[in-house]
C-alpha cells in the first residue's frame, strides 16, 4: 500500500514539474487577421444612367472572423462644368443601402467604393467599385407661410382647448419630383418629420424658457430621398400674458364721419368711455396702431369701440382678428361695440351672410348668421334688455337730428343665429316688423375666454342708459370693480 501511494505522488509530482516548464516557454506569435473581402451583389451595372436615388446591395466574406458592416463613399465628376464633388468614407451596417448622389450638372459620373469590415476592425484594401452616370435632380425648396419672421406671439406654460401651441405652417416645391414628407426643428435642434404641413409648436418643444425669441426651422424631402440643404426658418418672439392690469380702451372711432348732427370731437368720445369704465386713457388707433402683444397681454379685459358709420371701407378690426384670436385663446376678455362691426366683416359679400367655421367671427364672435337694418329709414330707437341681469336701453336722438337719422339708428346689426355657449343680451327696439325682436347683442360663455358683442354705437345711447348698459356687462362678465366705477357722462 505504502509503495502505491509513493508511485501516485511520483506521477502528479512529475505531472505538476512539467506544467510549469510548460508555462516558462515562449509562445508561438498570434496569427494575423486576414482582411476582408467585398463584392456589389446587384444592378446597376457599370456604364449605366440611373435616377440619382440608387439601391446598392453589397455582401462581404471573411476567412477567419466576421462582417460587421461596411462604409462607402463616392465621387462625383461634373461632366460640363469639368468639377468634382468628394465625399468622405460613412459607415452603416446595412445590407442595402439607398444612396442619393448628387447631381448638380445636367450629366454626372459617380464612382461609388464599398469596402467591407470584419470584427477585427479590418477594412477591404481593395473597395468594390462602380461607375455609372445620373442626370441632373433639383432640390427641394421649403417655404414657411406662418409665422412671419420678426412676429410676435402668445405663448403660454402649457396647451389648453383653444391655445394648442404656436401654428407652424409650411409648403415646399420639387422641380422633378414629388414631396414626401417635412421636417421641422426649433432653435436648432434635430429635426421631427412628418407628412402635414402645420404643426403646433408646444411648451415642451421650446425647451425651459417658452418665452423670448425662437428659431422655427423647417424643411423637405422628396420622392428621391433628397432633402432641402437649405432649411426654411424664422425668428419669432414669445410673449407671456400676465393680465396684471383690467381694461384696456382700444378708441377705433373716427369722429370726423359721425352724422353732422354729433358734432363730437374726439375729445368728446374719450370723456363718454372714460366716463363709462373709470378709465382716464385709452388707446388711440389711428395715431398708435393696433397695440403690440407686450401691452395687450398686461390686459385681462379689451373694450374695442368703433362707433362712427361706415363710407368706403370696414373698420380697421377687421384687419386685427389674428392678433385679437392669438389674446383670445390664451385667455383675454373682450367687449366689440359700434357701428357696423359684423358689416365689417362682410364687407365685400355683403348681408345677409352665414359665418363658415374657422372664420373669427363664427369661432371667437360665436355668431353663425347676422343681417343689417336699412339705410334709410332709420329705425333704431333702442334694445330689449334680455334676462334679469340687463335693462332697456334707448337712442339719443338729440345727436342723430340730420338726415336719414331723424332721431333714429339705421344699419344695426341683426344676429339671426347665435353658436354655442352664447345667449342673446339686447332685442331690437323699432317699428319695422322685420327688426323688431331680433337680437343686436350677444355675450359667449367661453372655457379660454368670453365676448361681448354690441351690433350698435355705444356712443349714440343715452348717458344715463350707456352707463347702465355697461355697468350690467362688467357685471355679467364678473369685472365687480369695474362695474362699481361706472358713471353717468
Amino acid at each position: 500500500m505504502k509503495r502505491f501511494l509513493s508511485l501516485v505522488i511520483l506521477v502528479f509530482g512529475s505531472m505538476w514539474f512539467f506544467l510549469l516548464l510548460q508555462c516558462d516557454r515562449p509562445t508561438e506569435p498570434a496569427r494575423e487577421n486576414t482582411p476582408p473581402n467585398t463584392t456589389l451583389a446587384n444592378i446597376p451595372q457599370p456604364g449605366d444612367t440611373l435616377f440619382p436615388l440608387v439601391q446598392i446591395i453589397w455582401d462581404g466574406e471573411d476567412s477567419d472572423g466576421y462582417i460587421v458592416g461596411c462604409e462607402y463613399r463616392y465621387t462625383s465628376h461634373h461632366i460640363h462644368r469639368g468639377d468634382s464633388a468628394v465625399f468622405d468614407w460613412i459607415a452603416s451596417d446595412d445590407e442595402i443601402l439607398d444612396l442619393v448622389f448628387e447631381s448638380s450638372d445636367s450629366l454626372n459620373r459617380q464612382e461609388l467604393e464599398v469596402r467591407a469590415v470584419d470584427n477585427e476592425g479590418d477594412k477591404d484594401p481593395t473597395p468594390a467599385k462602380l461607375t455609372f452616370y445620373t442626370p441632373r435632380t433639383f432640390l427641394p425648396q421649403t417655404e414657411i407661410t406662418a409665422p412671419e419672421d420678426g412676429s410676435a406671439l402668445f405663448v403660454k406654460e402649457e396647451t389648453s382647448d383653444w391655445w394648442p401651441g404656436i401654428l407652424l405652417t409650411f409648403q415646399a416645391t420639387d422641380e422633378d419630383g414629388e414631396i414626401t414628407e417635412y421636417g421641422w426643428a426649433v432653435d436648432g435642434g434635430e429635426f421631427t418629420w412628418t407628412q402635414d404641413t402645420a404643426v403646433y409648436i408646444t411648451p415642451e418643444d421650446l425647451g425651459p424658457t417658452p418665452e423670448g425669441e425662437h428659431t422655427l426651422s423647417v424643411t423637405a424631402r422628396d420622392n428621391t430621398n433628397l432633402v432641402d440643404p437649405d432649411p426654411a426658418a424664422v425668428t419669432v418672439r414669445l410673449v407671456q400674458p400676465t393680465f396684471s392690469k383690467t381694461l384696456l380702451i382700444i378708441d377705433e372711432t373716427n369722429e370726423d364721419a359721425f352724422p353732422g348732427s354729433a358734432d363730437a370731437t374726439d375729445a368728446a368720445v374719450d370723456s363718454f368711455y372714460h366716463a363709462l369704465t373709470g378709465l382716464q386713457s385709452s388707446w388711440d388707433y389711428a395715431d398708435q396702431g393696433i397695440p403690440p402683444r407686450d401691452t395687450l397681454g398686461q390686459y385681462q379685459l379689451i373694450l374695442w369701440h368703433a362707433d362712427n358709420p361706415l363710407s368706403t371701407r370696414p373698420h380697421e378690426l377687421v384687419n386685427n382678428v389674428d392678433i385679437l384670436q392669438d389674446y383670445a385663446s390664451v385667455g383675454g376678455d373682450f367687449i366689440l361695440g359700434g357701428w357696423g362691426i359684423l358689416k365689417s366683416f362682410t364687407w365685400e359679400a355683403g348681408f345677409p351672410r352665414t359665418f363658415e367655421e374657422g372664420t373669427f367671427v363664427h369661432d371667437f364672435l360665436h355668431i353663425n348668421e347676422a343681417n343689417e337694418t336699412a339705410l334709410y329709414p332709420s329705425d333704431f330707437t333702442g334694445a330689449v334688455g334680455i334676462g334679469d341681469e340687463f335693462s332697456d336701453i334707448s337712442v339719443q336722438s338729440s345727436k342723430l337730428t340730420t338726415f336719414p337719422y331723424q332721431g333714429k339708428l339705421s344699419q344695426v346689426d341683426l344676429v339671426l343665429q347665435m353658436g354655442g355657449f352664447t345667449r342673446p343680451i339686447f332685442a331690437y327696439i323699432g317699428e319695422e316688423s322685420d327688426y323688431v325682436g331680433k337680437i343686436v347683442g350677444t355675450r359667449y360663455y367661453g372655457t379660454s375666454f368670453n365676448a361681448v358683442v354690441l351690433g350698435f354705437p355705444v356712443f349714440f345711447i343715452e348717458d344715463s342708459d350707456a352707463a347702465v348698459l355697461m355697468s350690467e356687462i362688467f357685471r355679467n362678465m364678473e369685472y365687480t370693480t369695474l362695474a362699481e366705477g361706472v358713471s353717468s357722462p
